[in-house]
């Protein structure tokens, strides 16, 4: 539970939005206004936070915040 708290957090910081808008069905680019460059720091934040490493392939599968939960779960 508190590896989602960490992950909403670094979510909430880097998109400039209050972590209760960061619910798991919120679309990173649609809702909390992320754009490609905030996709690149957002999963820059998480590989240093968790030594995860994130490929750019996985990047295109990461729309919603239950998407980042998942595959930061998988990896660590």
């Amino acid at each position: 539970m508190e590896k989602i708290q960490k992950i909403r957090e670094i979510i909430a910081d880097q998109l400039g939005v209050d972590i209760e808008e960061v619910t798991d069905e919120k679309s990173l680019t649609e809702d909390l206004g992320a754009d490609s460059l905030d996709m690149v720091d957002l999963v820059m934040a998480f590989e240093d936070e968790f030594g995860v490493k994130v490929e750019d392939s996985d990047l295109s599968k990461i729309n919603t915040v239950k998407d980042v939960i998942d595959l930061i779960s998988a990896r660590v």
